[in-house]
């Protein structure tokens, strides 16, 4: 059973902070990357970060780099993005996606999305 299930959205004043959750169902959260996308309006879907089941390693965009950390808890099959430093061009909608693989993290298992709106 494949699910996604994407929350913590909202809206938040730049400077500020938000974490993101992403419930998975046990296997897809066991799939070798798990990662997070966005799109703003207007723009094409971009990827954001993603990490590894093994290795657990992480690999971020250059423009969240040093603001954005994505970390998994394992006991409750949930993929987290938090979020500090927020800019205006971070507003997207946010979508979790989980693949087996790095080429096709992305392109496959997708959530329904969460709404970041940050406010300058």
């Amino acid at each position: 059973q494949v699910q996604l299930v994407e929350s913590g959205g909202g809206l938040v004043q730049a400077g500020g902070s938000l974490r993101l959750s992403c419930a998975a169902s046990e296997r897809t959260f066991r799939m070798a990357y798990m990662g997070w996308f966005r799109q703003a309006p207007g723009k094409e879907r971009e990827f954001v970060a993603r990490i590894g089941w093994i290795p657990s390693s992480t690999y971020y965009a250059d423009s969240v780099k040093g603001r954005f950390t994505i970390s998994r808890d394992n006991a409750k099959n949930t993929v987290y993005l938090q979020m500090n430093s927020l800019k205006p061009e971070d507003t997207a909608v946010y979508y979790c996606a989980a693949a087996p693989t790095t080429a096709t993290l992305g392109s496959t298992y997708w959530g329904q999305g969460t709404q970041v709106t940050v406010s300058s």
